[in-house]
């Protein structure tokens, strides 16, 4: 099984990073082959909506079709997000944007279980609405979408600041955990 993480802040080496990656141990200890993709430091130019990629793919010259074959070739995916005015993060919504040749193509995300992060700065920050975007994105390209399980949560979220504060958020590091046995559990079962 295969398992790509993507964390979807501008800055490397932050709080998202930090929790797709101990999603991904997770889910790497329990026998799963792992993927991080950070979209720091990566070019993804934004959606001009000129429906060009529906006929010859992309006309971009950016990162993002090396992404989006790391999606296709996943069993499920983890998507993270920095809380941005209660949605995702620019960067992560230009990726998102530029996904319709893998729906139109076929639905080629289809099936693929998928599960998201959000970290904010405050308990009641907005982290919900980030993870119902990345839901609806997910739900758009007909995936399986999963929550955290046994924590009653939409996924997993988490509050900090300051990079490193959401190791101290033992609530959040439950649902984060919760998450990654989750989509490990429906992704093996997706397999069987």
């Amino acid at each position: 099984m295969r398992i790509v993480g993507i964390s979807g802040s501008p800055r490397g080496g932050g709080n998202t990073d930090t929790l797709v990656r101990r999603a991904l141990e997770l889910c790497e200890k329990k026998g799963a082959g792992v993927e991080f993709i950070p979209l720091s430091g990566k070019k993804i130019g934004y959606c001009e909506g000129c429906f060009s990629c529906r006929r010859n793919g992309c006309v971009k010259d950016d990162d993002a079709g090396e992404i989006f074959d790391s999606m296709e070739k996943a069993d499920a995916l983890i998507i993270g997000s920095p809380t941005y005015f209660s949605s995702v993060s620019g960067r992560l919504k230009s990726l998102f944007d530029r996904s319709l040749p893998l729906r139109s193509g076929g639905y080629r995300l289809g099936n693929k279980v998928g599960g998201a992060i959000a970290v904010g700065g405050s308990r009641n920050g907005g982290q919900e609405f980030a993870v119902r975007c990345i839901h609806n994105w997910m739900l758009l390209h007909e995936m399986i979408v999963v929550g955290d399980r046994e924590t009653a949560h939409f996924g997993g979220i988490c509050v900090g600041k300051n990079p490193g504060d959401v190791l101290e958020d033992r609530t959040g590091l439950r649902t984060v955990d919760n998450l990654a046995l989750h989509v490990l559990d429906v992704a093996g079962k997706q397999l069987d």
